[in-house]
């Protein structure tokens, strides 16, 4: 939050630009009461919001005003800080209008469109996001406009646009990076291309001969006076080129658990004046709701989770309350959580998603069968006959309906779609059986938790190693 209002004291000069009709005013040459505004433009990914969350509740409590556009899946987490909520499929009809809404913007549909459907998704997706970012830009801008914000807080790994909006306004940014740090970025996207059957060599290519890509990326250029090269982020390997744009980047870890960054992106980044400030894993405060387990489609997919047939469901002061009592009686808690990625919808990693091969064809384990895998395990290791026998299995399901499919929780589990994840580990548990995400993994550390690691893609695998 500092961090914010700091930047909001920066001046960013508008680029000159051949598409003058959306220039505006500098916001940060207008005279700025005591009452700030600040944008948070964040992706619907729990994991990248989250730690969001307390920045914007310590903001609101300053007395300072937060708007943030995201999706409705991510409503509730982001007015329990005070907040206000704008709709992003709402706010940008030029990409979502007839176009189905995913993780990833509209990922899928504009797959389709172009004829990608066989590519694998590292490769669609760098093909797609320059053109993807052309169509959200004119969205973001209409909307800072007219909040004339002092600051905008986003994600550099999955919002990019907003950055570029802001540099383009003359707005400072600051972008929050929630992963190990810059430095962890090459080995988690070696790990994700190769989960999807492609390569850095790979994606190089695709630079070279992807008309889609490079099209969009002049017409960027063009509009907005970003000097976007071709081979972003690739020029040295897993260098994020946004964060040059920005007044400091906010990483969520601490200066001793950040991943080494290599000489060249060392130098790199030096080059461009990015600076990063380590400042923990941004835990926020005890009852506060957080971004859960969400569905983009059916019943479901407006961010309430589904409920299970085998277990009825209980809200987090029980969860919490049935914590406390195992605790004060003596007895070992164990928390099963798989993340929200792999138990979504994704259809490359969600719960029935698989990666497509070099055959055009998919392959590999779907979410379903990496959750049901841990969750047997769980079970078969520590299940009791009663349910005060044994450790208490506090196990979170995530929004699928009948997400255990053909498995019989024993009787000490209580198996629940969503669990208050921080709240519990600040009680206290004696193993956490995580898939690794870099959110778990320092709430783990960060509450002196034992891991058990069981990864699904990208950084996931890195911690599990750190982890071991």
């Amino acid at each position: 939050a500092q961090a914010l209002c700091n930047a909001s004291h920066s001046v960013c000069p508008i680029p000159v630009t051949a598409d003058s009709s959306l220039l505006v005013p500098s916001v940060c040459g207008m005279p700025i009461s005591e009452r700030k505004c600040f944008a948070f433009i964040f992706p619907m990914a729990s994991g990248h919001i989250n730690p969001s969350l307390p920045m914007a509740r310590s903001l609101v409590a300053a007395g300072h005003e937060v708007h943030y556009t995201c999706r409705e899946q991510m409503r509730e987490a982001i007015e329990d800080t005070g907040a206000t909520f704008h709709s992003e499929i709402e706010l940008m009809p030029e990409l979502y209008e007839g176009r189905e809404p995913d993780i990833w913007g509209a990922f899928e549909s504009i797959k389709r469109e172009h004829g990608l459907e066989g590519d694998n998704m590292a490769e669609a997706f760098f093909k797609v996001k320059p053109y993807t970012q052309d169509l959200m830009l004119p969205g973001i801008i209409r909307w800072l406009r007219s909040l004339r914000p002092c600051a905008v807080a986003y994600c550099p790994m999955m919002t990019e646009e907003a950055a570029y909006a802001a540099r383009f306004l003359g707005i400072p940014s600051v972008a929050l990076l929630t992963t190990a740090g810059a430095g962890s970025i090459p080995a988690s996207w070696k790990e994700f291309f190769s989960m999807c059957n492609s390569s850095e060599e790979a994606i190089c290519q695709v630079t070279e001969t992807s008309d889609l890509l490079r099209s969009a990326t002049d017409r960027l250029n063009e509009k907005y006076g970003l000097a976007l090269k071709y081979t972003q982020n690739l020029e040295p390997f897993g260098k994020l080129d946004v964060l040059k744009f920005s007044f400091t980047t906010l990483v969520t870890t601490c200066e001793h658990l950040q991943d080494p960054l290599t000489s060249d992106l060392q130098e790199a980044y030096a080059k461009d004046g990015v600076t990063f400030e380590a400042v923990g894993p941004l835990l926020d405060q005890e009852g506060a709701k957080r971004a859960a387990g969400h569905k983009f489609e059916g019943d479901h997919a407006n961010g309430k989770p589904a409920s299970q047939d085998s277990h009825r469901d209980i809200d987090a002061a029980e969860v919490l309350q049935q914590v406390a009592a195992a605790r004060d009686a003596g007895r070992s808690v164990v928390l099963v959580s798989m993340g929200t990625v792999i138990t979504g919808d994704s259809p490359d990693l969600g719960w029935d998603g698989r990666t497509i091969g070099a055959d055009g064809k998919r392959h590999g384990l779907t979410g379903r069968e990496l959750c049901q895998a841990a969750w047997g395990g769980a079970f078969d290791a520590l299940g009791a006959s009663s349910p005060e026998e044994g450790p208490l299995l506090v196990v979170s399901l995530g929004p699928q309906p009948e997400a255990l499919g053909g498995l019989v929780p024993p009787a000490n589990a209580l198996c629940v779609p969503t669990v208050p994840q921080v709240d519990i580990l600040r009680a206290g548990v004696d193993v956490f059986l995580t898939h690794g995400g870099q959110n778990s993994f320092n709430e783990a550390l960060s509450n002196a938790a034992p891991l058990v690691v069981c990864p699904g893609f990208g950084d996931q695998a890195v911690n599990a190693r750190k982890a071991e």
